[in-house]
């Protein structure tokens, strides 16, 4: 294939082809390599075990020891990638957090989910970008939207989308008594670059406003910040990560078209079983996963039956059990 893209013809296709044919080479590449990795590191495990068993030696132990640990994360990375089969799995996603009735202590799990989100991405995604943040009054978020870059990322946080429930000790009662919190993720994939969609821009209402989030000096100087709303649908999306109001459009334009293609996504599965998962209140019995911080430790997907008591481990960004596992049920129809 990298024949195919150094032809002249080649770069005489339409954009989305090119698109296409080059990240079918970066995938192909990528597994070339993470596998090349495996052998290399098969090939140092049988040597020093070889030389283990002449005599002990605790650091060429140690050292085995971490190899088989990356050897076999590169296996699980490669089970959970044959998982991942769908037409946007290989995508980047563009993930959103909004908390649900109930005021600070809401807001605040939306941003102890954008902490869980944010370090999830630090070990599996190649970038990480706040691109609109809404800060709470008193503490927390009202909303916040992340770009999220890198290898099968959409097929991986697709799995969370839905609302997320927490369970604890409110920091914010005074008589330390026991609240449950709601907020609501949603994952579009990136297709600006995969899948055409026309937007007719009288359709269209742009306003532009000061940026409000953290980002130097440039924040609240200018109106560089855009909202879009699509008016026939009453999609609204917005960008003030960037100091130019034209970069900002841009960005908010992508984000219009992948929440645009995830409704029509949405409207032909609806069809096809009457129901929509993805639009439920955020409210009590709508939860795809609770997390319980009191009176016991513990974290239970409600679609697979996933659970693990390392509360602090989840949210701090471990949460490849849980997207295994509903990739697992999804392909199978069974839960792990």
């Amino acid at each position: 294939m990298e024949f195919i893209a150094s032809q002249d013809a080649f770069w005489q296709k339409s954009n989305k082809d090119r698109t296409t044919t080059l990240k079918r080479i970066s995938a192909i590449k990528s597994i070339q390599e993470r596998w090349a990795r495996v052998q290399k590191l098969h090939q140092e495990i049988v040597s020093a075990i070889e030389l283990l068993e002449l005599e002990e030696d605790k650091e060429l132990t140690q050292e085995v020891e971490q190899h088989l640990k990356a050897v076999n994360k590169t296996i699980k990375h490669f089970e959970l990638n044959h998982l991942l089969g769908g037409p946007q799995d290989q995508c980047d996603a563009i993930l959103t957090i909004n908390p649900g009735a109930g005021g600070t202590e809401s807001m605040d799990w939306a941003s102890m989910l954008l902490r869980m989100y944010r370090r999830w991405g630090d070990d599996n995604a190649d970038k990480v970008t706040v691109l609109d943040f809404q800060a709470g009054e008193e503490a927390g978020i009202k909303s916040v939207t992340l770009g999220i870059e890198g290898e099968y990322i959409y097929g991986k946080l697709k799995t969370e989308v839905g609302i997320h429930r927490l369970v604890r000790l409110s920091p914010f009662d005074t008589n330390k008594r026991r609240h449950t919190s709601f907020a609501s993720v949603f994952v579009y994939a990136d297709i600006e670059d995969e899948i055409d969609i026309i937007i007719n821009e009288g359709d269209l209402r742009i306003d532009t406003f000061r940026s409000s989030g953290a980002g130097g000096q440039h924040v609240n100087v200018t109106d560089s910040a855009i909202r879009i709303t699509h008016v026939p649908t009453g999609i609204v999306v917005q960008c003030q990560n960037e100091r130019s109001q034209h970069k900002n459009k841009a960005t908010a334009m992508k984000m219009l078209k992948a929440s645009l293609f995830r409704l029509e996504e949405e409207k032909r599965q609806a069809e096809k079983d009457e129901m929509n998962s993805q639009k439920k209140d955020i409210s009590w019995g709508s939860q795809v996963r609770s997390y319980i911080l009191h009176p016991y430790q513990m974290v239970k997907d409600h679609r697979t039956g996933c659970e693990t008591s390392d509360t602090a481990g989840v949210l701090d960004g471990q949460l490849n059990p849980f997207i295994e596992a509903s990739l697992s049920h999804s392909a199978t129809g069974k839960s792990t």
